[in-house]
């Protein structure tokens, strides 16, 4: 903290020609700009360690790296009134949810044994959605600590993740967590770690994040067991570009990973993927915030700065070098591919083009996401958005409504099927271009869905209501073992291969409900199997709905025609007019309901006279009716597409 006087000179008053001064004590915050500058100069490859957290969601991972690994290192300080919290979840949605969206850098120092080291760490998420997160963060990385938590033990996304450093060649710390909760049982977690992961009980580092109790010991750890990374100053400059985010005054700042060389600033670079030449304008290191240091060494990581107006400019997973030293690009990454589908719309089409700024500017911060300009006759203009998951497009969502104020519509989620004809393959995510029955003979084609192997970690006891559930979601090679073989009645490992659709809709909640909530879900892909499916419309007064279409399989076509047209007649507002409800598939109407009309009475005007004067005028009130119906259009209202596509596709 920075303290000053300032002397302020105050106007001589009329019967006073003395100038009189103000003293103002002032207190300037320099949380921002370090005491002693950081000379990256002083750590060559053999005192750097790049590592990375890994555990499945809620393992304590976030309070491992925020209030003990940067406090005992003195990255942060504690303030007043407890510890810091959520230093690296910086988004909103993440403080609300608890959970680790987008992946952080942050560099630490730390001494042992009087020598000084610089600690990289990469932070990941923990859920599946953000998988790819997880393996671009790896790519900068050396080490790994696998977080278990020591009361519930291995879940399904640790061992997804572990797979993933393990393909990768990261050396894998075993850390087990919460060992301070009564319900933890340390011995019997060990024994799983070791089960499953084939390491050896004696490495286990047992700690308790919440206390503090054991960080040391992790600190000590990743200087004695991660490899320093494998670079050279001399060699000429390489550099990996793994992430990136968007600033609106400097443009993009993309974080890179220094495999060989120096980097400077003012240093012209040039990227491998596009040729394109930049000048390097700052270059820093994460601090946890922005440090502006002038130089990155072999084996460091941190940002740079270099006037990249496009997002798109910033290839994740490209290699930078200087100009005129060409180097050969570093291996990078596949490119995921969305596997979840949702239209948005706002709910005023007047402030689509103000929509679709908001989405671009939000999908700086996020690439995975795809953007298409689609419309529909019912919702107006709006986007075609894919996602890496269901909570990927919850989340997405959230933060449009959070950082940009948006109202918004979002439609049932799909997920992208193959229509394969005889002379070539389509790949449809929306509903409304899925063919009709009729065109399969027609035009020779079949369509083939995306498939998913799933890993279920549940109690014993769970087992039966597991195997009934995913039988249920059209599973198919439903196998399982036991974590630990001389324990039968603890946990299983079931393993089954499922219809994406089916996890998309409420698959689930129905987990989460049917184990009591102590089941854990992870999956893959697992390519495209041929399969019976068809897409369901719905007519209102006979005039298809093209936002409310379904893709759905043959066996539930019945229960979901009866359900959403029950549905409907509940939110669909009255008319003038009877209108009918239809769900139907090609040309044969499944399931209908019939919304009847508001009705007048026409001849309560009326007393005495013949009783054709009665029927006159109730004629007249029938053909007026049935003019109304064939010219009349039923709107769905905006709160009808709230109760609709708000909840999922099968119940």
């Amino acid at each position: 903290m920075l303290k000053c006087t300032l002397f302020t000179l105050a106007r001589p008053s009329a019967t006073s020609k003395a100038q009189k001064f103000t003293r103002l004590n002032l207190s300037f915050s320099t949380s921002s700009v370090p005491h002693d500058a950081v000379n990256l100069e002083l750590y060559p490859c053999d005192r750097i360690r790049n590592f990375s957290i890994i555990a499945h969601i809620d393992h304590g991972k976030s309070t491992l790296a925020d209030r003990q690994v940067f406090q005992v290192t003195g990255t942060i300080q504690v303030r007043g009134g407890g510890a810091n919290q959520q230093v690296l979840d910086k988004l909103k949605v993440e403080r609300e949810r608890g959970i680790t969206v987008k992946a952080q850098t942050a560099t630490m120092f730390h001494t042992l044994k009087n020598k000084s080291y610089l600690l990289n760490l990469i932070d990941t998420p923990g859920h599946v959605d953000f998988a790819w997160e997880v393996s671009r963060s790896m790519a900068a990385c050396q080490g790994a600590l696998l977080l278990v938590d020591a009361s519930q033990g291995v879940q399904a996304q640790s061992l997804s993740v572990f797979h993933v450093a393990k393909e990768r060649g990261l050396h894998i710390i075993p850390v087990l967590n919460k060992i301070d909760l009564p319900a933890a049982d340390p011995e019997r977690v060990i024994a799983q770690m070791q089960s499953m992961f084939h390491v050896d009980p004696a490495q286990v580092i047992s700690i308790s994040a919440k206390s503090g109790h054991g960080i040391d010991s992790v600190l000590e750890t990743i200087i004695d067991r991660i490899p320093p990374p494998p670079a050279s100053r001399d060699a000429p400059l390489k550099a990996l570009l793994f992430d990136s985010t968007y600033d609106r005054y400097r443009g993009v700042i993309s974080l890179v990973s220094v495999q060989d060389g120096i980097l400077r600033k003012n240093d012209k670079i040039v990227s491998c993927y596009s040729n394109k030449k930049y000048d390097v304008i700052d270059v820093g290191i994460m601090h946890p915030e922005e440090e502006s240091t002038g130089v990155l060494y072999a084996g460091q990581v941190g940002y740079i700065a270099c006037n990249m107006k496009q997002s798109s400019e910033a290839h994740i997973g490209d290699t930078l070098h200087r100009v005129g030293e060409p180097v050969a690009a570093l291996a990078g990454f596949s490119p995921m591919k969305a596997m979840v589908f949702a239209g948005v719309f706002p709910l005023d089409n007047k402030d689509f083009l103000k929509l679709e700024e908001s989405i671009k500017r939000l999908t700086l911060t996020d690439r995975s996401v795809t953007i298409q300009r689609e419309s529909s006759t019912a919702l107006g203009q709006g986007c075609r958005l894919g996602f890496l998951g269901t909570l990927h497009l919850d989340v997405f969502r959230q933060r449009l409504e959070d950082e940009y104020e948006a109202n918004i519509i979002v439609t049932a989620p799909t997920v992208p099927y193959r229509i394969v004809y005889k002379d070539k393959t389509i790949t449809v995510s929306n509903p409304t271009d899925f063919p009709d029955p009729s065109d399969y003979g027609v035009r020779g084609c079949h369509v083939e869905e995306p498939i998913v192997r799933a890993t279920i970690i549940v109690p014993q006891k769970y087992l039966g209501e597991m195997m009934e559930l995913c039988s249920e979601h059209r599973a198919e090679d439903i196998d399982h073992h036991h974590i630990d073989a001389s324990d039968t009645s603890a946990r299983v490992i079931l393993t089954c291969h499922i219809p994406l659709a089916e996890i998309v809709s409420d698959f689930f909640e129905k987990l989460k409900s049917r184990s009591s909530g102590f089941a854990s879900f992870d999956y893959e892909e697992a390519g495209y199997k041929q399969s019976d499916l068809s897409k369901m419309t719905f007519l209102l007064n006979h005039q298809p709905v093209d936002a409310l279409a379904v893709i759905v399989h043959r066996s539930a076509l019945d229960r979901t025609a009866r359900t959403w047209v029950a549905k409907l007649k509940k939110v669909i507002p009255r008319q003038q007019f009877e209108v009918p409800i239809q769900a139907a598939v090609g040309r044969k109407v499944l399931a209908r309901e019939t919304l009847s009309a508001y009705r007048k009475d026409v001849t309560a005007g009326l007393y005495g006279g013949h009783y054709e004067r009665k029927m006159k005028h109730l004629e007249n009130q029938k053909e007026g009716k049935k003019k109304m119906k064939k010219i009349g259009k039923v709107d769905l209202p905006q709160e009808a597409f709230f109760d609709i596509l708000g909840s999922t596709q099968k119940k």
